[in-house]
């Protein structure tokens, strides 16, 4: 993999200097991006996102990029894939309400196998909620979304350090393997002020998504020979048909069984067989734990102080905090069953969404939800006293 100081040697002097730096979260995403090769943005003003989409229209064109404001958010995720289609690394950001109005568009993204990144700054819902606030509602509507069988990549920052290096990772994740690759926020995190440090240059990996090595009349865009097909650019001399509906390998469209079978095993093998090697998580206190809180986001700093006052009072409490969603690390809760844990319990600004992905891979041991009301972040002694009902049933 090359380094950012390999690949934008002209545009280093313009890029957020190595060091540290005083962000909040929204400003770490769109300088991840910038650094991570970004150089298209397409979007609608939606809270609390906007300043993402703000400091991306002076930004961008600072290195040579491009902003565009679309007239909706359909708009605005087309013009993202029309952008990546022609060989640019390209994004938006929206949160709850736009992200629903991008469900049949992540369908088409996944069946073309267009790299893209949508930031998701999650906020209180359903329907327009509480614009202002947070919300941790789009955990399943990330992966499950659009109809069919198609997989993301989802990562989940607690902080601007994470929303940096996140953004960085899920454009990464894009490019190798041609998907749309979403970036879970939320508002808090959007808002949250902290340091930041940017790694030296040459320490910034980078990947570019695999492109063709053969002569233009031997190439298949969709060739099943790989379980990710190089992809060809517009304008360099291969062609590329883009074909929404089921298609061969040369893209064109079919309605046969085999064919059927054999591409949409490769959409989702390709990021299923590559589970563990995009998968992140932190255990905290889990060595001796008896009692696991899954939980992510801004709502696992909570966590991790009732976590501490718990232990105190004589719980074996630790916390798994996915920092993917998707794909989702249940190995890790499979392996924590077969070490002893007795019960789960899952903290989310919702009613119960990882609750159900836990659930999958607990194997019968019980697992808990503790809700708190979308748009508020649940304060410590909330938590401490929730969990302490839940062991003590």
């Amino acid at each position: 993999m090359p380094t950012v100081a390999e690949l934008y040697k002209k545009d280093l002097d313009k890029l957020l200097r190595p060091g540290i730096h005083f962000l909040d979260g929204n400003t770490a995403v769109a300088e991840g991006a910038v650094t991570a090769g970004c150089r298209f943005y397409g979007g609608y003003p939606i809270t609390p996102s906007n300043e993402i989409a703000e400091y991306m229209s002076y930004r961008l064109p600072q290195v040579g990029g491009k902003f565009i404001q679309m007239e909706d958010e359909i708009g605005s995720i087309m013009s993202v894939l029309g952008a990546s289609a022609a060989g640019v690394k390209a994004m938006t950001a929206t949160s709850g309400p736009g992200f629903s109005l991008m469900q049949e568009e992540i369908g088409l993204g996944s069946m073309l196998e267009i790299p893209a990144l949508i930031v998701d700054v999650m906020r209180a819902g359903p329907s327009t909620g509480i614009p202002t606030l947070l919300g941790q509602g789009d955990i399943l509507q990330a992966k499950y979304g659009s109809h069919g069988d198609y997989e993301v990549v989802a990562y989940l920052p607690a902080n601007p350090q994470e929303a940096f290096d996140f953004t960085i990772k899920a454009i990464n994740a894009a490019e190798r393997y041609r998907v749309v690759a979403v970036v879970l926020s939320d508002q808090l995190v959007g808002h949250m002020y902290g340091k930041v440090r940017v790694p030296e240059f040459d320490e910034i990996e980078i990947i570019e998504r695999p492109k063709p090595t053969v002569p233009p009349d031997q190439y298949l865009p969709y060739d099943s020979r790989y379980l990710v097909p190089p992809m060809a650019i517009a304008g360099t001399g291969y062609r590329s048909n883009n074909e929404s509906l089921t298609h061969t390998d040369k893209g064109y469209p079919t309605t046969d069984r085999d064919a059927s079978f054999k591409l949409i095993m490769r959409l989702v093998r390709k990021i299923r067989e590559n589970e563990k090697e995009i998968a992140e998580w932190e255990e905290y206190l889990l060595d001796d734990a008896e009692y696991v809180i899954v939980s992510y986001g801004s709502t696992s700093g909570s966590v991790r102080r009732a976590i501490k006052v718990l232990r105190t009072q004589g719980y074996r409490v630790g916390m798994l905090r996915p920092k993917t969603a998707w794909p989702f690390p249940g190995w890790v809760v499979e392996n924590l069953v077969s070490r002893g844990v007795q019960k789960f319990v899952t903290v989310e600004v919702n009613m119960g969404k990882m609750y159900h992905v836990v659930k999958e891979f607990s194997k019968g041991v019980p697992v808990e939800h503790v809700p708190y009301a979308p748009g508020y972040i649940p304060e410590p002694d909330y938590v401490i006293n929730n969990v302490r009902k839940v062991i003590e049933r």
